[in-house]
């Protein structure tokens, strides 16, 4: 579970009694689309010809751009979590961070959930030796991209939820 029991209002839209604006909230669902395509090889790898995950990656910046619905792009994660469900290692967790960037429209705490998941690809492709460093540097690569506009904001969701994320923002 990666999502907090107790909903914090900084990831609830305005219009649904939160405080998140809808620029910040589209500046979320694209940083997560960024988190997830950066991992993306690792399933694309071993699944050749399985378009769900990158689907569902295009489908949240659609969403992101306001070409489509939420739900369009959350029943596109929805096919990226299925496309990640018979596999292990770093090809799994890619796709589950695939399912997370597109499922941020419908409920932008799944911000996190994209990244994290990427960092665990990042830590799962990596030899033992070196996993702990692909982690940090996994970490470092997300946090260069995140726009000023939100930085603070996802930083201290880090900081709040890293525990719940298996410590993946430890870097």
């Amino acid at each position: 579970m990666i999502l907090p029991k107790i909903r914090d209002p900084r990831f609830i839209t305005v219009r649904r009694g939160g405080i998140l604006q809808d620029d910040d909230h589209r500046l979320l669902g694209t940083w997560a689309a960024d988190c997830a395509e950066h991992v993306l090889h690792h399933f694309e790898q071993v699944r050749l010809t399985d378009d769900r995950p990158r689907r569902a990656i295009d489908l949240g910046r659609a969403w992101a751009r306001g070409e489509i619905t939420w739900a369009e792009a959350r029943t596109a994660g929805g096919h990226a979590n299925a496309a990640a469900r018979d596999l292990s290692g770093a090809a799994r967790h890619a796709a589950y961070a695939a399912g997370q960037a597109a499922a941020v429209g419908h409920v932008a705490a799944h911000e996190l959930g994209a990244a994290a998941y990427a960092i665990r690809a990042a830590w799962a492709a990596a030899t033992d030796d070196d996993r702990v460093e692909a982690g940090r540097l996994e970490c470092q690569w997300q946090r260069a991209r995140l726009p000023h506009e939100i930085r603070e904001l996802v930083l201290d969701d880090q900081r709040l939820r890293n525990e719940l994320c298996w410590f993946a923002f430890d870097c």
